[in-house]
């Protein structure tokens, strides 16, 4: 369903998901944006096919595209931006905000203005998993078992999606992954855990990652053995210190060779919403195809 879009003379459209995060905080942000149309433009949009159509209508109409909203909003506005000119901005709305977060984006619609009037951007590198885009991570495991309950649950934010994590911790049993690097195998034996990272983050600074940077051609590659469930609060430590890979039970590959994974798992994640993917996952990196507004918190990515 195409919503309205305030437009004014300038060069950014928001593309606002009223569904993400919490609704009060969700109507605050909505509230402002009315507020500032004369210097903003935006719209509103319910689903993952408004949002498309929304961005390919006015495609020529703006240069900077924001995703105000969650993960799986980031993805959706930039899967159209992917191969383009046009910059990607996030206002960050949803549960994780995982690739906002990496990036410096902060939910201040005043300081996001500010980064758009400047017009920075910087190149990064996007994983293809199949026929799908990742921006931040991906993969299979507690973190993807998470994501397929939580797009089930009518309640949003922090919180709930804590309670979900640990509910699913406790009855997490492993599953059996091959894992190949240019037809080699590397890894065949059963996991916890397999991310696929493009960034260093799950969200929330939850830093499964801490080596990869998304603009170095490389796909990072982070497995979790299956551990004593004892130890379980130890891992959120490390996640939460950037030093989950020290782990004896946590091994890191990284490569920029094509990577398949054969697996009888099929619920995955990419950029936290939940995929099936049966049969063989085929993964590549595509170097610097997505422009990424610079913010005043842009700190690690080199231009």
């Amino acid at each position: 369903m195409k919503r309205p879009i305030r437009e004014n003379n300038n060069k950014a459209l928001f593309v606002l998901n009223p569904t993400s995060g919490m609704p009060p905080v969700n109507f605050i942000v909505s509230k402002e944006l009315e507020l500032r149309k004369s210097q903003l433009s935006f719209c509103k949009s319910m689903t993952k096919k408004d949002t498309e159509l929304l961005i390919k209508q006015n495609f020529n109409k703006y240069n900077v595209f924001i995703a105000a909203g969650g993960d799986g909003t980031v993805h959706t506005v930039a899967s159209e931006l992917v191969g383009s000119n046009k910059i990607l901005g996030v206002l960050p709305l949803g549960s994780g905000n995982g690739f906002a977060k990496e990036f410096g984006f902060k939910m201040n619609v005043r300081s996001l203005l500010s980064d758009i009037k400047k017009a920075e951007s910087t190149n990064i590198d996007v994983i293809e998993i199949n026929d799908q885009l990742c921006l931040n991570v991906a993969g299979i495991g507690l973190d993807s078992f998470v994501a397929h309950s939580f797009n089930n649950l009518k309640l949003r934010g922090f919180l709930p999606y804590v309670w979900l994590t640990f509910k699913t911790f406790l009855r997490l049993r492993p599953f059996h992954v091959t894992i190949k690097f240019g037809g080699e195998v590397i890894v065949s034996e059963k996991l916890f855990v397999l991310t696929i990272a493009n960034t260093r983050q799950f969200g929330n600074n939850a830093f499964i990652a801490p080596e990869a940077r998304p603009n170095d051609g490389i796909i990072d590659i982070v497995i979790i053995k299956p551990f004593p469930k004892i130890l379980g609060s130890l891992f959120i430590i490390r996640l939460f210190t950037k030093r989950i890979t020290r782990s004896k039970y946590v091994s890191h590959f990284k490569t920029d060779k094509e990577i398949i994974i054969e697996t009888d798992e099929t619920r995955f994640h990419i950029d936290g919403e939940p995929f099936e993917i049966s049969g063989k996952a085929v993964i590549r990196i595509k170097r610097e195809v997505l422009k990424v507004l610079k913010t005043s918190g842009y700190k690690f990515v080199g231009s």
